[in-house]
């Protein structure tokens, strides 16, 4: 498999013939208004939208936030075979299929077999994050020959990584939208993992690759790679953790 990080959460993944787009943010550096506050963008992804070629799947984690799904990467999805996001995505978005915790979804794959999508829970920041910033989900991506891929979304709880753990480790790739994210709605509550809770990630699902995203080029993601890098170092991890140079495809052996 492949994986090419364009910026923030966003990633290409080549599975099993198959290219999933995940979580498409491609708007140029920007301030978005929103209630309450003010997202800010600070750098612009390393692929244009344009330069894509065709995608197969994409995987939004949730719709709600703009760093997972932009304008121009909204604008992307009409003409993508499948959307898979959360059950309130697909009320929202004309042709998402939504996916319930633990709910699967057989994808055919150029060689004849399938990939199995199974939505994952995920919790956006502390308990009760839900009624303030909206459901979330992660995928978990199988198939006979392939590597198990754990795609975590904005996911904060190290709880909900466990119940993941014990249906679906030993993962072999887990992709981590880490950086600590915070926002004043939740006074500061951390939003996704910081640096220290993707090292516990990757002990419960006994990860055999780690790959950081979400942890750069937005002004609310307070813990960058260095860091990432760092926590697993102390760790005595650090063998297993892949930094990806932007806009590089870059092989998960």
């Amino acid at each position: 498999m492949k994986i090419t990080h364009i910026g923030g959460p966003t990633a290409v993944l080549n599975l099993g013939g198959l290219t999933f787009l995940i979580d498409p943010a491609f708007d140029e550096p920007r301030e978005y208004q929103l209630p309450g506050r003010v997202m800010k963008k600070l750098t612009g992804p390393a692929i244009q939208a344009a330069e894509l070629g065709p995608v197969d799947v994409v995987l939004v984690s949730h719709d709600q936030h703009k760093d997972n799904l932009d304008d121009a990467g909204r604008a992307l999805l009409a003409g993508i075979p499948t959307v898979l996001s959360t059950p309130d995505a697909a009320t929202r978005i004309s042709g998402v299929r939504g996916l319930a915790n633990w709910e699967s979804v057989d994808l055919p794959r150029p060689d004849g077999g399938v990939i199995t999508v199974t939505g994952v829970p995920a919790l956006h920041g502390p308990e009760g994050a839900e009624e303030v910033l909206g459901v979330v989900t992660g995928f978990v991506l199988r198939g006979d020959g392939l590597p198990t891929v754990y795609v975590s979304g904005d996911n904060a709880s190290l709880g909900l990584v466990k119940e993941i753990a014990d249906r679906f480790a030993p993962i072999d790739v887990a992709v981590l939208f880490a950086g600590a994210a915070r926002t004043t709605l939740l006074d500061g509550a951390n939003l996704t993992l910081t640096s220290a809770d993707a090292v516990e990630a990757a002990r419960l699902l006994d990860a055999a690759v780690v790959v950081p995203v979400h942890t750069e080029g937005w002004a609310h993601f307070t813990e960058g790679p260095d860091q990432f890098a760092a926590a697993f170092a102390e760790a005595g991890l650090s063998d297993r953790v892949k930094l990806l140079d932007h806009g590089v495809a870059t092989d998960l052996d």
